[in-house]
C-alpha cells in the first residue's frame, strides 16, 4: 500500500500532540491551521488558562517528550484538594491517602502549546498555515485555494470545528446557562500546593496553586457561574471588576487564603455540554471538536488528550491492508472511547445538577454525603485515582 497521509486540523494542545504521536510512531502527518507565535513567557506573565493535568495525561506528554521540555518552575503539582459545600460539608483529599507524591499537575496552556510547536519543529512536521474550507474525498481544499490530500483528516479544532460540519458528524448541544470566568489571583496566605474548590448553591470556585510572584503567592481562579452575573461583572471598568471580584470571593473563601488581589486580564466564556458522532469515513475528532463537558472537574483536556492517545494506539495497531480513514478502523477507536467519555459526561452532568438544586432535602443531602465520604477512606482512595485518571471508578 502507498504511504498514507494524515492530516491533524488544529493547532491547540489537542491536535499538536495528536501530529507529534503519530510522527513519533512513523506515519505522515501534517498540520493544517493557521500559525501562532509562542514565544517563551516573561518572568511573573502566566497565561491565561491553566489546566489540571491528571497523572495519566502527565505519563503521556512524557512519553511524547513534551514534559521535559517545559520549564519545571512553571509547572505547580497539586498534593490536596479541599472541596465546600454550600451548607457546611467538606471533603478534604490528600495524595498521601492513595500512596501518590501529586494528585495532578497545574499547567499553563502557552507552556504545553511552546513545547508542543518546538517539538513539532523537531520532527520535521509539515505545517500548513491555512484553514479547511471543504472536503471531498480524500481532498482537502484550504480557504487560500489549495488543495490537500489525506487519507484521515483529525478534528481536533475545537468547539465549533469545522471538520466537524464539513463531513457531516452529527452534534448534539445544550447550553447551560452558565459561564465561566477565569483570572489570576495574589493571595495572602501560601495555597501549600492545595486546590480548592467551592459550590455556593448557583456557582462553582475553583482556586488552582501556581507558582509564586514576586508579588506573593498565586493561584488561578475558575469561576462557573450564572452569565448573567458573570456578564454583568465584565461590563465594568477594569478597577471596578477587580474590586468587586475580589469583595465576593472573600464571602465565598471565609479568607480561606486571607485577601485576594486580581493580578491578571478576566476572560469569560460560555459552558456547554456537547456531545457527537467521533467519526466518519475519513474522519475523527478528538478534544473539544468531538465533545464538551461541564469544567467544574477541571477534566476536559484530560479527556480530550484520551482521545488522542487512544487514537494513536488505535491507528499503530491496524492491520497493514486497512487504510488509516477506514471507518471500520475509526469505529474501533470510537468504541474504545466510548465509557471514559459517557462516564465523565455523566458525573459532570449530575453533579452539576446535584449542585445547583435549591431545594432544602437536596442541600440537606449533598452536604450530609460530602461529610459522611470525608469519612470513608476506601471511597476517598477511589475519588483520588480518578482526580490521577488511572481509572474511573463508579461510586
Amino acid at each position: 500500500m502507498t504511504q498514507q497521509k494524515i492530516m491533524v486540523c488544529g493547532a491547540g494542545i489537542a491536535g499538536m500532540a495528536c501530529a507529534l504521536g503519530l510522527a513519533k510512531k512513523a506515519f505522515t502527518v501534517e498540520v493544517l491551521a493557521p500559525e501562532m507565535s509562542r514565544q517563551p513567557p516573561r518572568h511573573d506573565e502566566y497565561h491565561p488558562r491553566v489546566y489540571a493535568i491528571s497523572g495519566s495525561s502527565q505519563n503521556f506528554l512524557a512519553s511524547l517528550g513534551i514534559w521535559d521540555l517545559m520549564d519545571a518552575t512553571r509547572l505547580t503539582p497539586v498534593q490536596a484538594m479541599e472541596i465546600y459545600g454550600d451548607g457546611g460539608g467538606r471533603l478534604a483529599l490528600d495524595a498521601w491517602q492513595d500512596a501518590r507524591h501529586t494528585l495532578a499537575w497545574i499547567v499553563e496552556s502557552g507552556e504545553m502549546e511552546r513545547a508542543l510547536r518546538q517539538a513539532l519543529k523537531v520532527y520535521g512536521v509539515r505545517w500548513h498555515d491555512d484553514q479547511l474550507a471543504s472536503r471531498d474525498g480524500e481532498q482537502v481544499h484550504t480557504v487560500s485555494g489549495k488543495t490537500l490530500n489525506a487519507q484521515l483528516l483529525v478534528g481536533a479544532d475545537g468547539a465549533k470545528s469545522t471538520v466537524r460540519r464539513v463531513a457531516e458528524i452529527w452534534h448534539d448541544f445544550k447550553a447551560y446557562g452558565d459561564s465561566g470566568l477565569v483570572t489570576h489571583l495574589t493571595t495572602e496566605l501560601p495555597h501549600q500546593g492545595v486546590a480548592l474548590q467551592w459550590f455556593t448553591g448557583d456557582a462553582v470556585v475553583a482556586l488552582l496553586p501556581m507558582p509564586d510572584t514576586d508579588e506573593g503567592p498565586q493561584v488561578s481562579l475558575v469561576w462557573s457561574g450564572p452569565t448573567e452575573q458573570i456578564a454583568e461583572l465584565m461590563a465594568l471598568s477594569d478597577e471596578d471588576k477587580a474590586q468587586r471580584l475580589q469583595q465576593w470571593l472573600m464571602g465565598v473563601t471565609q479568607g480561606r487564603l486571607g485577601n485576594v488581589c486580581v493580578r491578571s486580564k478576566m476572560f469569560a466564556f460560555p459552558l456547554t455540554f456537547e456531545r457527537t458522532g467521533m467519526v466518519a469515513e475519513g474522519v475523527a475528532l478528538v478534544g473539544d471538536a468531538a465533545h464538551r463537558v461541564h469544567p467544574l472537574a477541571g477534566q476536559g483536556l484530560n479527556l480530550g488528550l484520551g482521545d488522542v492517545e487512544e487514537l494513536i494506539r488505535v491507528l499503530a495497531a491496524k492491520p497493514v491492508h486497512q487504510s488509516v480513514g477506514a471507518l471500520p478502523v475509526l469505529e474501533r477507536y470510537k468504541r474504545r472511547r466510548a465509557e471514559p467519555i459517557a462516564a465523565m459526561r455523566t458525573v459532570t452532568d449530575s453533579l452539576h445538577s446535584l449542585f445547583m438544586a435549591q431545594q432544602a432535602p437536596v442541600a440537606w443531602a449533598r452536604n450530609a454525603g460530602m461529610s459522611i465520604i470525608n469519612q470513608l477512606p476506601f471511597i476517598k482512595r477511589r475519588l483520588i485515582a480518578n482526580a490521577a485518571g488511572d481509572k474511573f471508578f463508579p461510586l
